[in-house]
């Protein structure tokens, strides 16, 4: 038998953005544990704001489970936190999501490094050389001498638990940096974002680093913020498709354009003012390659008879991927393709 360090984690009930909390709990088994082995536990709810001191108990129910290659039998696991009586908490977004085997999705998840209350390698008054060559940058002067070490850490660290990690690049902002995380099912695609970030918060503890999520934490400044684009596509959208249902697709984009802001993350007013490759947030608009729209549709989309994916560009850095995920797949799912078939025939 082997002891295997267990580590539960959870999204708190902070608001508007949750934070990941975990706590370790040590198991003997014979290899490494399945999800079907491994318990429900219990939390102090009063701690994170999801329960009242009188009545704190709440439960971790686990629902995802990666080899963690930080610890020497290392197990993480995700949950979902749950009532006493089995319910699923208010704030578990995850329980609610609108999930489909079917969709792909793929997230760009831009952040800062901090320290010392300034992006990672800016000068302790003022600002460096504007922006510029920081973009998929290389060398001391574009980049410093540790963010790369922390992203080719959390890079192997995301690989070895099995997230499905696609990629890594400087962004366009001193101190500002992206990775992607790609998913088939939008519930598998939003428990990896979230692990990815977890392991990446867990990471900068040992280099004394913060990371900023905020969508614009250097304000109204000549400087890019932060989004988390998402890619999406459907089993329709990827092998029917057609202009016909990309139009009304479109249509009900737009249609539901407050319903989506309203999920994107919190401050997108600050990021989305049609500058720095954003669209205006009082708009929606779409177009071939364009990164200054709302979505982007790529040539490929149209080059294969408007079938494939497509970039929703308004989520912001603070998204939360169930959300954003539930909310895409609720608008395509407005969109009555047999009717649209029917008038293509």
């Amino acid at each position: 038998m082997t002891k295997y360090k267990l580590e539960y984690i959870w999204l708190d009930g902070c608001t508007p953005v949750p934070n990941l909390r975990g706590k370790t709990q040590l198991k003997d088994y014979d290899s490494f544990p399945t999800l079907e082995q491994l318990p429900l536990w219990g939390f102090d709810g009063s701690s994170t704001q999801q329960a009242e001191g009188h009545s704190s108990d709440c439960v971790l129910k686990p629902v995802a489970v990666y080899p963690d290659g930080a610890r020497t039998d290392g197990v993480l696991v995700l949950c979902e936190v749950m009532l006493p009586d089995g319910s699923p908490h208010p704030s578990n977004m995850r329980a609610t999501i609108l999930d489909d085997s079917g969709a792909w999705f793929g997230f760009e998840q831009e952040y800062f490094f901090y320290k010392d209350g300034r992006p990672l390698g800016f000068p302790a008054t003022g600002y460096p050389a504007p922006q510029g060559p920081y973009y998929t940058g290389v060398g001391y002067k574009n980049v410093g001498d540790v963010a790369r070490k922390i992203v080719e850490e959390h890079l192997d660290l995301c690989l070895f638990a099995g997230i499905n990690h696609e990629g890594i690049n400087a962004e366009v902002a001193k101190g500002q940096w992206e990775f992607q995380i790609f998913g088939k099912g939008s519930k598998k695609a939003a428990d990896e974002m979230w692990m990815a970030r977890y392991l990446l918060e867990r990471l900068t503890e040992k280099y004394g680093v913060d990371i900023q999520y905020h969508c614009k934490p250097l304000g109204d400044t000549d400087w890019n913020g932060s989004g988390m684009h998402a890619n999406f596509s459907t089993t329709y959208l990827r092998e029917i498709g057609g202009k016909a249902y990309f139009e009304a697709l479109m249509a009900a984009f737009k249609a539901a354009k407050d319903d989506h802001i309203a999920v994107y993350g919190p401050d997108n007013h600050m990021r989305l003012t049609g500058k720095h490759e954003t669209a205006a947030i009082t708009g929606f608009t779409y177009g071939v390659a364009d990164r200054g729209a709302s979505i982007r549709v790529p040539h490929s989309f149209v080059k294969n008879d408007y079938k494939g994916y497509l970039e929703d560009r308004r989520p912001n850095s603070q998204g939360d991927p169930y959300q954003i995920a539930s909310q895409i797949l609720m608008t395509i799912d407005s969109v009555p393709k047999e009717a649209l078939k029917s008038v293509a025939a």
